[in-house]
């Protein structure tokens, strides 16, 4: 049976309401979620769908949901005050410490010397208490420095007590004279090496220093002064005292030792340079201290923190090999000092095997070799000979070392030596007026010519990559004045050399100038080669060349020279700028040319 069209329309009815609902709930939802998502992040979201109103409104929707609270903000945590640090009081302990010590050494002299002065008490007393006082006072910083926090009274008391031992040697050695120098010295290192063994094993630097700086500071009054029997002694105690310092930092305890090798040295090397005296054994001795020095260094090098002080503190234990030529002949001194040059600079070149030295060490290292070579130089030969072997040297540095700053820097001291002897045989008043010279002289003029030219060119040529501007023209200024002063000098000389103060005088003037004209075609030439951008600089120096021709020529050689001599210098000179101008527009235009086409193609 067919059913009536009210039941139809009454399910549809029912149907749509549902529908109508569902819809209610699900934009229910979705403005739920939209406004949740609002409130999670500051981005801006797409609005809601709108919910599709109902057909009946009977079956309006049911109201949204209240909307969920946030969680309520919490105030931040109240900031708790900083408690101020308290100040450290272990100063106070030190500082009473050092009094103690200061008192307590001063009761031992008073004891020892004061008392002897004034009749208080048997010597042997005096003694036997000092001892008896240094004995317990090192049992007693043994004993308080294994308590705890008797570190510091365990230091102050232990080196007191071997400080007070120190002047209880003194006293038998020279106040009551029962022993000999030598003995008292013996019975010092015995004291000395006690402290430092104690020293390293409580790994405490200041002991050693404590034990260390009394005896460099006393042993002279055991010795009655600067003796050899003291330089021998210290020495000696600055080898025993280099394996205390293996394997820790220890840069003050260094630089004790080091001082306790160098200082009687230089002491002793000053009374020879004032008495005279040449002594070998006191030469060795200097040999001895550098070998010390340079060995030291490279054992604690690489354990220590500060390398550039413990290669500065090396610089200084070799110092006495330096003035060994104040107690040793020229030959012997040169000789030591050229060993340390070549020793330092094959300890700087073995960088790769031993890493300790590179960096600033090395670059120390390498000025102390150039110095070094420098007076090695100086000592064994005189000026004549000095100053080309030193401008070689600034050669041979410069072209070698092109890459190195401290190789650049000492080939510059080497041709500013060298370059200063050569002046002194070679002012300029001997380029103005004919000065006879020796035959010794005069080769060592023209050989240093040579060199300080070719020395002015490669250190030009190792600066130029590194320097710009007005640093380059200054540099190029210099080169060219320098090599101008060589070649005048060199042509003069040759010329005096060979033709005498007259006409050889005046023959090498002319030569001089014509050089002069004719590097400075080569610079034009050298310009005409290169491309437009290189040029400036080779036109500069060739046109400054050309300047300082033209002055000398005008105001020197046409005043000077005499008969054919002013003739040919104009006449060359003359023909020398004709050729440079035609010749320079030729190839300028020509290499223009073929840079034009090159660019075309």
């Amino acid at each position: 049976m067919t059913e009536s069209h009210h039941a139809v329309l009454a399910r549809l009815s029912t149907d749509f309401a549902a529908i109508s609902r569902q819809l209610a709930r699900v934009s229910s939802d979705l403005t739920e979620l939209d406004r949740l998502l609002a409130a999670g992040s500051p981005r801006p979201q797409p609005a809601p769908v709108p919910a599709p109103r109902p057909v009946w409104p009977q079956y309006a929707p049911p109201p949204p949901p209240p909307p969920v609270n946030p969680p309520p903000v919490l105030p931040p945590p109240p900031r708790v005050p900083r408690v101020p640090r308290e100040r450290s009081e272990g100063w106070i302990g030190k500082a009473l410490a050092v009094a103690g010590v200061a008192v307590t050494l001063i009761g031992v002299v008073l004891l020892l010397v004061l008392a002897a002065q004034a009749g208080i008490l048997r010597p042997e007393i005096r003694v036997g208490a000092g001892a008896l006082l240094a004995a317990g006072l090192v049992a007693a910083g043994c004993r308080v420095n294994r308590s705890d926090g008797g570190r510091v009274g365990g230091i102050a008391l232990t080196a007191t007590g071997i400080a007070a031992a120190y002047f209880d040697v003194i006293a038998v050695t020279t106040i009551y004279e029962w022993v000999a120098g030598p003995v008292g010295l013996v019975v010092a290192a015995v004291v000395s090496g006690g402290g430092l063994a104690l020293a390293r094993r409580w790994d405490s630097e200041h002991l050693g220093l404590l034990v260390l700086v009394p005896l460099i500071a006393l042993a002279p009054v055991l010795t009655d002064g600067v003796t050899l029997l003291l330089v021998a002694f210290m020495l000696a105690l600055s080898a025993a005292t280099l394996p205390v310092q293996l394997g820790r930092n220890w840069t003050w305890l260094h630089a004790a030792r080091t001082a306790a090798a160098t200082l009687p040295l230089l002491v002793a090397l000053a009374a020879a340079a004032i008495d005279g005296d040449h002594d070998l054994l006191l030469a060795a001795a200097c040999g001895i201290a550098a070998l010390l020095a340079l060995a030291g260094a490279l054992l604690v090098l690489p354990h220590t923190t500060r390398r550039a002080v413990l290669a500065l503190l090396t610089a200084a234990g070799v110092a006495p090999v330096l003035c060994v030529s104040l107690t040793a002949d020229r030959v012997v001194a040169a000789l030591m000092i050229a060993a340390l040059a070549v020793a330092l600079l094959a300890i700087v070149l073995s960088a790769q095997w031993l890493p300790a030295v590179s960096g600033v060490v090395g670059q120390i290292w390498s000025a102390l070799s150039a110095v070094s070579a420098l007076i090695a130089v100086t000592v064994a030969f005189d000026g004549e000979v000095a100053a080309p072997l030193l401008l070689a040297m600034a050669v041979v540095v410069a072209v070698a070392g092109r890459h190195d700053a401290v190789a650049r820097w000492s080939a510059l001291g080497f041709a500013v030596i060298g370059g200063a002897l050569y002046v002194a045989y070679v002012p300029p008043s001997a380029l103005v007026r004919a000065v006879t010279l020796s035959a010794p002289d005069a080769v060592s003029i023209l050989v240093s010519s040579v060199l300080l030219i070719a020395a002015a060119g490669a250190i030009a040529v190792g600066w130029l990559g590194r320097v710009s501007g007005d640093t380059v023209r200054a540099l190029c200024v210099a080169t060219a004045t320098v090599a101008g002063y060589a070649v005048t000098a060199f042509m003069v000389t040759a010329g005096v050399l060979v033709g005498g103060t007259g006409g050889g005088f005046f023959a090498g003037h002319v030569a001089a100038t014509i050089c002069w004209i004719g590097a400075a075609a080569a610079l034009f030439g050298y310009a005409a080669r290169r491309p437009r951008a290189d040029r400036p600089l080779a036109i500069g120096a060739g046109l400054a060349l050309v300047s300082a021709a033209m002055a000398k020529l005008f105001l020197f050689d046409l005043g000077t020279l005499d008969g054919i001599f002013r003739v040919t210098v104009f006449l060359v000179v003359g023909l020398i700028l004709l050729g440079m101008g035609a010749g320079y527009a030729r190839i300028l235009a020509g290499k223009d040319q073929r840079d034009v086409t090159t660019i075309t193609h």
